[in-house]
């Protein structure tokens, strides 16, 4: 019995290692992996990253192009367009991941609770989270801008509210595949009760769905608060905010180009690699795949 429990550890372990080396084993899981991961270390440390201070305003050098003083050049007031994107990446990713992980609570509680509940507390929040789902996300958006004001914590809720939908679904349906597996009849014969199921059997199973589910929709989140602060509803001035940098260099196309070109890049990019990690994640997790590797 010693020895089962201490292989237990041992065995979850190596399944970590070779997720991770399938992960990390494809071009696109290291690339991807890599450019995710100088965005996290760009926005843990971006004033050390940052070349200059975001808001410093220098009217002699203004719409300047990328030079060696300024790599991506300047923008209207002369600020470091390198310096605010590197801070602006700090402001996306927590907007991403507080919302994302607000979203997350909402979405795993309800779908703990439909899974486990009846079947009338089931089709309720089903109902309410299909309606939601059904709401155009862009009114919607507005909608509560118009009501709340545009604010950090505006931008938190809209994407708790707009994305929970999404995880309720996946953790119901887990659940209720999982209701009628061996080890949960088991555990359930043996007194367990629902909240010890979801807690100790049922939650450990749904990590590798989640996490697959999380990074395919940061970029989602990244888009929801770019498109708001590029119409003027979501992060503003001078807070940095790819979204309104983004609106600014719209203003100034025509004379500085470099400034939309510059802003609209690090969207481009974060959206493409959290897509191509969510995607190189759900095959590492795969067990179909685990077992052909």
């Amino acid at each position: 019995m010693t020895d089962q429990t201490a292989a237990a550890p041992r065995a979850v372990k190596a399944e970590r290692h070779a997720t991770l080396r399938r992960l990390l084993g494809t071009p696109t899981g290291a690339v991807a992996s890599l450019v995710v991961a100088a965005f996290v270390i760009a926005a843990l440390a971006a004033p050390l990253v940052a070349p200059y201070d975001p808001n410093a305003i220098d009217p002699i050098n203004r719409m300047q192009g990328p030079s060696a003083a300024h790599w991506l050049g300047t923008d209207q007031l002369g600020r470091d367009l390198l310096s605010r994107i590197v801070f602006g990446t700090r402001t996306a990713l927590y907007i991403a991941l507080t919302g994302t992980g607000a979203a997350l609570g909402v979405g795993m509680a309800m779908g703990m609770i439909a899974g486990l509940g009846g079947k009338i507390l089931d089709s309720a929040l089903v109902l309410l989270n299909d309606s939601i789902k059904s709401l155009p996300l862009v009114l919607f958006a507005l909608a509560l801008v118009t009501i709340y004001g545009a604010s950090v914590p505006a931008l938190i809720v809209i994407i708790a509210i707009s994305m929970a939908p999404g995880y309720f679904r996946v953790v119901r349906n887990q659940v209720l595949v999982l209701n009628n597996a061996d080890f949960i009849v088991a555990a359930q014969s043996m007194g367990a009760s629902r909240l010890r199921l979801a807690a100790t059997h049922m939650l450990p199973n749904l990590i590798g769905p989640i996490l697959v589910l999380i990074a395919m929709d940061i970029p989602a989140v990244i888009g929801i608060e770019s498109g708001l602060s590029f119409l003027g509803q979501g992060i503003q001035p001078p807070q940095s905010s790819w979204g309104n940098m983004l609106s600014e260099g719209y203003t100034y196309v025509r004379q500085a180009p470099h400034i939309a070109i510059a802003a609209g890049l690090p969207i481009v990019l974060s959206t493409i690699a959290f897509t191509f990690l969510g995607e190189t994640l759900r095959d590492a997790l795969d067990p179909r795949r685990a077992v052909r590797t």
